[in-house]
């Protein structure tokens, strides 16, 4: 057994963005935005992209120096995890969007779908190759699932929801190889709304994600969660209702969440074959774990799931916490699974 590769930690996506580039009460206000939200920039836009390559390179460093072994590019340049690839794609109007209500008192803007969606351009391939180019370790890019881009938009041109997300696959999949072509070695589809519509996710949702996912050779990931952890307290369900359909998709790797909702991890049995990126990372608390904290819970996983095939993660984004504190999450993360992985070392010899 090569304990060198057991247990390497990474990310699910993003990095918590410098309090320089964003304004974090506007950010906390507009949450994961489905159409774009260009107020919560700093920078005027003629030096925004320079300055996000900028804070690109922190968020890097700062994975590196935590001591993760597959890092993201931190998604610095994007307003929430899925407007900055969906809002490219050409069939949506976000001049003139569809606002709903999901509660009383909040209302969302989300992208009207007018005509057949069609990537034109690339989106992320330019991160990629910052990120490929800004470091020697593994990397991880994340795109917006087509299931849940479909559920993020308002269908008035496709026969129906089926057939549009059918279109979102294609385009994610004409980005993911580029992504591939410029030296992704995982590429991380969120699919946090396969939960939202059972109906529509046990019908079509692995249909679609294997789609966006086919021809791909390097690995393949995907990230189900019940929302960024600070801004979700309480309230989250203790088990998935959509995970185990996934046992035959294409996909790789699975991303679940596990510490804040203490998941009952027996589910990972129905899992076989798959590597399991497992949240040890509570994001609901402004305290960082302690190393032998997260030990105990990789030790826990490890009872379901050989560690060849477990990768510790966060449960979730960092996005919306403190650079402090998510810095201190991540090494407390890397040090918890080092100790873990001593162990192993020393079984196995």
């Amino acid at each position: 057994m090569d304990t060198r590769k057991l247990l390497q930690t990474t990310v699910v996506g993003s990095y918590p963005q410098p309090d320089w580039l964003i304004d974090r009460e506007k950010l906390n206000k507009v949450g994961a935005p489905r159409v774009r939200a260009r107020e919560i920039w700093r920078v005027p836009e003629p030096l925004l992209e320079k300055a996000q390559d900028d804070a690109t390179l922190l968020a890097i460093r700062d994975m590196e120096d935590a001591g993760i072994d597959i890092i993201t590019d931190g998604e610095i340049r994007r307003e929430s995890y899925s407007n900055r690839f969906a809002t490219a794609l050409e069939g949506l109007d976000l001049d003139n969007p569809h606002t709903i209500s999901p509660k009383p008192g909040l209302n969302i803007a989300i992208p009207r779908v007018t005509g057949r969606i069609r990537r034109s351009r690339d989106v992320e391939v330019r991160d990629m190759e910052i990120l490929r180019r800004s470091t020697k370790r593994q990397t991880k890019i994340t795109l917006p699932g087509p299931f849940t881009m479909s559920q993020q938009a308002k269908n008035e041109y496709y026969k129906d929801d089926e057939e549009m997300a059918m279109d979102f696959a294609d385009a994610v999949n004409e980005e993911a190889h580029a992504l591939q072509a410029a030296g992704a070695d995982v590429i991380q589809l969120d699919e946090p709304w396969l939960r939202q519509d059972l109906a529509a996710s046990k019908r079509y949702g692995v249909k679609a994600i294997d789609r966006a996912l086919r021809g791909l050779s390097t690995q393949t990931a995907i990230h189900l969660c019940f929302g960024y952890g600070t801004g979700f307290r309480v309230g989250k369900p203790n088990h998935y209702d959509f995970l185990t359909e996934l046992a035959d998709s294409s996909v790789d790797q699975i991303s679940i969440e596990a510490a804040q909702i203490r998941l009952d991890l027996n589910v990972l049995r129905d899992l076989p074959g798959k590597t399991i990126v497992l949240g040890v990372i509570d994001l609901s608390t402004d305290v960082p774990e302690l190393a032998v904290e997260v030990a105990v819970r990789i030790r826990h996983a490890l009872k379901f799931v050989g560690p060849e095939h477990l990768m510790p993660a966060p449960d979730c984004g960092l996005k919306f916490m403190s650079r402090d504190l998510a810095f201190a999450k991540l090494t407390a993360l890397s040090a918890g699974a080092a100790l873990v992985r001593q162990e192993l070392t020393g079984k196995a010899a």
